[in-house]
């Protein structure tokens, strides 16, 4: 019987022992990978649409009544499922396309809203690119130093040498319990706030645009009725002047005359300053100087009325609208900021290797037996941390937070659509009986036009009779301008239309709509 060659029965240990290291390392690999797959915390799940089937608690009027005058047609409200992008092509103002063309490329506040939501993605890639893959850092370095033997109890004097390296070091933290891909799924969230920021200041600003096109084309149309009215007045004064001069008045009626007669001179000013005010508002808008003008002029006869609105239900309402999908991304993204709180209670693997050289001259740097190399492994558990537990709880409520704050904004924009189709349904309506009032001065003028002509009635009554056409076509403006305004916040509040509305939140699937969100 042979005896093993010398240093056999070594070989084999070693070899037994290299293999049971393969095997280790491979099962903890297989270990994190699965573990990797899971992530603390419960998935989030949009919350569910607004089950109620209307606005108001009685139903709306759909066909609101048309009235005779101009911008008084009959409006129909319609239920659809999505809105025009361009809304307020509808008014029919080419001008007015452009300015709100022109606004969106250079409203300041619109530019930092898309500055905010590009900072909010790049802090998302950034996150994104130290967590989820390894990280490679190169170093060279070259250090002098001096050295005492008697540290290390050793006689000798000392010795002064330079010491040079260079290496390339990789480390890498397994996700195991999934807190890197919850804070990635929050900080996705928060971008997508940010996008419908964006969208929900875009909206606002078109909004507005349009709202003070209409205001400024109804103060200038105010300003010429009331100017006319004051011309009537001053007519009408020096008639009663003439009168008290001829004894067939009284001074009085000139003292009262006068007041009156002063009152709407009073109007003139205030009329003014809004005008001004709205295209210095305007210029703002479009992020020019007010002192630098160009500006377009509007008139009421400028705007057609949209004879249909397209109606969201609430279900819909809720997809549609930026302000409520920007809650529902912090929703979001505070249910992920939760699953992080939870994934700091469990283990953390990281792992760390290093190659390189180090010589004591740089010509062998890379010389024979230079090579130095490293490979740390740490598993980390907390065992006693009071202040994790607690900052679970403080995330927990959070979350109930952006769930109210999310329920909040869900029902102010159920009201405003609420208050708005009424405002749509009364203003019709009363825009019907300024124009009656308007029709009926009209011809009240005409009938005293013609007794004047034929001598039965005085000059005074004919002046009398032109300040009351007047004071009705000033209403009847006034009732004019709501409806075109009105027209404007029913577009508004149903979301504008300026975006996708199917809301794709930070690749959370719509078929998770219909359920609602939960805490496992």
């Amino acid at each position: 019987m042979k005896k093993p060659a010398k240093g056999g029965a070594s070989n084999e240990t070693d070899k037994e022992h290299v293999m049971n290291k393969v095997m280790s390392y491979s099962l903890t690999a297989i270990c994190a990978v699965l573990l990797a797959g899971c992530a603390a915390g419960p998935s989030f799940q949009r919350p569910a649409p607004s089950d109620v089937s209307g606005y108001t608690p009685t139903p709306v009027t759909t066909n609101l009544v048309p009235a005779p005058t101009g911008l008084g047609q009959a409006q129909i409200i319609l239920k659809e499922k999505r809105l025009t992008k361009y809304w307020w092509h509808a008014l029919g103002n080419e001008k007015l396309n452009m300015l709100i063309m022109e606004a969106l490329k250079q409203n300041p506040t619109l530019v930092a809203a898309e500055a905010t939501m590009r900072q909010a993605r790049e802090l998302h890639a950034a996150r994104a690119g130290s967590t989820l893959y390894p990280q490679v850092d190169a170093n060279l370095g070259a250090q002098r130093q001096r050295f005492n033997p008697g540290a290390l109890g050793q006689a000798g004097e000392a010795r002064e040498f330079s010491l040079y390296n260079a290496s390339v070091g990789v480390r890498y933290t397994f996700d195991l319990a999934g807190g890197n891909r919850r804070a990635l799924e929050a900080l996705a969230a928060r971008s997508d706030y940010q996008r419908f920021q964006l969208e929900g200041a875009r909206l606002a600003l078109v909004a507005n645009i349009v709202t003070t096109a209409i205001t400024q084309a109804s103060l200038k149309r105010q300003i010429k009725i009331v100017e006319n009215i004051l011309n009537f007045q001053e007519k009408q004064l020096e008639l009663t002047r003439e009168r008290i001069r001829l004894g067939h008045g009284a001074p009085d009626d000139e003292l009262a005359l006068q007041t009156q007669l002063e009152q709407t001179r009073a109007k003139l000013p205030l009329l003014r300053n809004q005008l001004q005010q709205n295209e210095h508002l305007l210029a703002v808008f479009v992020g020019k100087a007010p002192g630098r003008g160009l500006l377009p002029a509007f008139t009421l006869e400028d705007f057609d009325l949209p004879l249909e609105l397209p109606l969201l239900i609430p279900s819909e309402l809720v997809r549609a609208r930026p302000d409520i999908l920007a809650a529902e991304s912090l929703l979001h993204a505070a249910n992920a900021e939760y699953g992080v709180a939870i994934s700091k209670l469990y283990p953390q693997l990281n792992l760390s290797a290093d190659l390189g050289t180090q010589a004591l001259t740089t010509g062998a740097l890379f010389g024979a037996g230079s090579a130095v190399w490293s490979l740390v492994g740490q598993l980390i558990q907390p065992l006693f941390n009071p202040g994790l537990p607690a900052e679970k709880r403080a995330a927990l409520a959070a979350f109930d937070a952006a769930a109210a704050n999310y329920q909040s904004v869900v029902l102010e924009a159920l009201r405003n659509v609420a208050d708005v189709l009424r405002a749509l349904e009364n203003d019709s309506k009363r825009l019907q009986a300024l124009a009656a009032a308007d029709s009926a001065s009209q011809r009240s003028l005409e009938s005293t036009q013609r007794r004047y002509r034929l001598g039965a009635a005085s000059y005074n009554d004919l002046v009398i009779a032109q300040q009351q056409r007047l004071q009705t076509e000033l209403d009847l403006t006034e009732g004019q301008a709501k409806r075109l305004v009105n027209t404007v916040a029913f577009y508004q509040a149903m979301g504008g239309g300026l975006f996708d509305i199917t809301g794709n939140i930070s690749d959370v699937s719509e078929a998770q709509s219909s359920k609602r969100m939960t805490l496992r």
